[in-house]
């Protein structure tokens, strides 16, 4: 069986996008909150993370936001949307790579708070590398990396 490519995994959205009634008898309620919930599909990460201009910069928290209003939904999937937004990283590095295909600047995509993702290619170092050419400045604070007053540099979605 011959294992797909993250640009395959990308492109192959299945069922989705779809929302689920989480209840309070949910055992997500919790976790998630109560509400229809969006499930994205993970295209739709990659999309909007394409938008993002050089110089600026989003969070995981404002894609999110924006796929569940754009689908009237009350709030997204946040375990979804990590492994959809790290999918769409990898599959630009792979692109990247094999220097076809459009490439994403998933290193403008931050986690909440405007830290850095250890889990994209590269790791911190190459994240930062990429963002410090944009004119960012990463600061560390204990373990993590974060971009220094990244309000600032948010890209508003529209």
């Amino acid at each position: 069986m011959v294992k797909k490519t993250y640009t395959e995994k990308l492109n192959n959205s299945g069922d989705l996008p779809k929302t689920e009634f989480i209840g309070f008898d949910n055992s997500m309620a919790k976790r998630f909150g109560c509400g229809n919930m969006l499930i994205a599909a993970p295209i739709e990460y990659d999309e909007v993370m394409k938008r993002i201009p050089k110089g600026r910069i989003i969070t995981s928290n404002e894609i999110r936001a924006y796929l569940a209003k754009k689908h009237d939904a009350d709030f997204t999937c946040h375990l979804t949307a990590g492994i959809f937004i790290n999918l769409a990283a990898n599959a630009s590095q792979e692109s990247q790579n094999s220097e076809s295909g459009e490439i994403t600047p998933y290193w403008r995509t931050l986690k909440k708070g405007g830290e850095l993702n250890p889990k994209y290619p590269g790791g911190i170092e190459h994240q930062r590398m990429l963002l410090e050419m944009e004119g960012h400045i990463v600061i560390n604070k204990g373990k993590r990396y974060f971009v220094k007053d990244y309000e600032r540099a948010l890209y508003e979605l529209q």
